[in-house]
């Protein structure tokens, strides 16, 4: 959205389930690495994205222990969202990631591995030292930690626009703004900033001064925080209009269950709901049946691999 460019939230969903109808266009893959880094951000600690670790992980240069693994080819959306109780010794994956790590650290320092190359200079501007640049951001906010959250967030964004960090990375600015927020106790969840940023219709001109900044970040929360009570509204309604349905039911009926999946999830699919509720994949149909108008919307147009979700 920062950048101009905009994308069809289903396409987004189905891209990040691996469930793509069409081929990805390059503004959807961005799409989806932003909200990859929400998404790692919002699962760990809330100081971890305002480090060095974390900025890389966010960037997508590392890989941080304790998240999903990645996902591999026809894996899908049922992969990403249920955690896996396969493993005999919840233990053997850590210590064989640190054992793959120390691998690949004696190979490079015997001279087996080559290093990576410099960055293409067509790509990055040579000119641009990310590194101090990262400092610098940094610095700003263990300067402002003892800031309100509202100033602090306000000042360390202003830093990062300022600083021009990462140039093809844009969103991820605000991402870090709202885990100020939630790092210093305001929120418990991820703001949706870049919503608030669009509707606040805030744009920097270069000559405001630290007053006008923080009013104008505030007006940003301000918004952030309406779209939020939006989005809480839309799925209350939609979870409404679909209990009227199951109100009818048997006791032992399971499409409360198939409901709440669809309040839970972005996607869901007649596999996933099958091995999630614990019901055939013919139940399935017939609880989708059952639900009529009230079903959420059918993201992917196919008659196979059909998915619907509430977006």
């Amino acid at each position: 959205m920062l950048d101009g460019h905009f994308v069809d939230i289903g396409d987004v969903v189905l891209h990040d389930a691996g469930m793509d109808v069409r081929s990805p266009t390059h503004e959807l893959t961005r799409a989806a690495a932003a909200l990859r880094a929400r998404r790692m951000a919002l699962a760990r600690k809330a100081p971890w994205p305002l480090s060095i670790d974390g900025l890389s992980a966010l960037r997508g240069l590392t890989l941080p222990s304790g998240l999903a693994k990645p996902l591999g080819k026809g894996m899908g959306a049922q992969a990403d969202y249920e955690p896996d109780h396969d493993d005999e010794d919840p233990l053997a994956g850590h210590f064989a990631e640190i054992d793959a790590i120390l691998a690949r650290t004696s190979k490079t320092l015997a001279g087996e591995t080559p290093l990576p190359k410099r960055r293409s200079h067509l790509v990055y501007d040579p000119e641009i030292d990310e590194a101090e640049n990262e400092d610098l951001w940094l610095d700003v906010v263990k300067r402002t930690e003892q800031w309100p959250a509202i100033a602090a967030a306000a000042i360390t964004w202003d830093a990062w626009t300022a600083l021009g960090m990462y140039p093809r990375q844009p969103w991820l600015g605000l991402i870090m703004a709202g885990s100020i927020l939630r790092a210093r106790g305001l929120t418990t969840h991820l703001l949706p900033l870049v919503s608030g940023y669009k509707a606040s219709r805030y744009r920097l001109q270069g000559g405001e001064g630290g007053v006008e900044k923080v009013e104008a970040f505030a007006r940003i929360v301000d918004e952030a925080v309406s779209q939020g009570e939006k989005d809480l509204q839309r799925l209350i309604l939609a979870r409404e209009t679909m209990m009227r349905r199951a109100k009818d039911c048997r006791s032992n009926s399971r499409l409360p269950q198939l409901i709440d999946l669809f309040l839970s999830r972005p996607l869901v699919s007649v596999a996933i709901a099958s091995k999630l509720i614990g019901v055939t994949p013919k139940a399935v149909d017939l609880m989708l049946a059952q639900l009529g108008g009230a079903l959420p919307r059918e993201l992917t147009g196919r008659r196979r691999y059909r998915a619907w979700g509430i977006v």
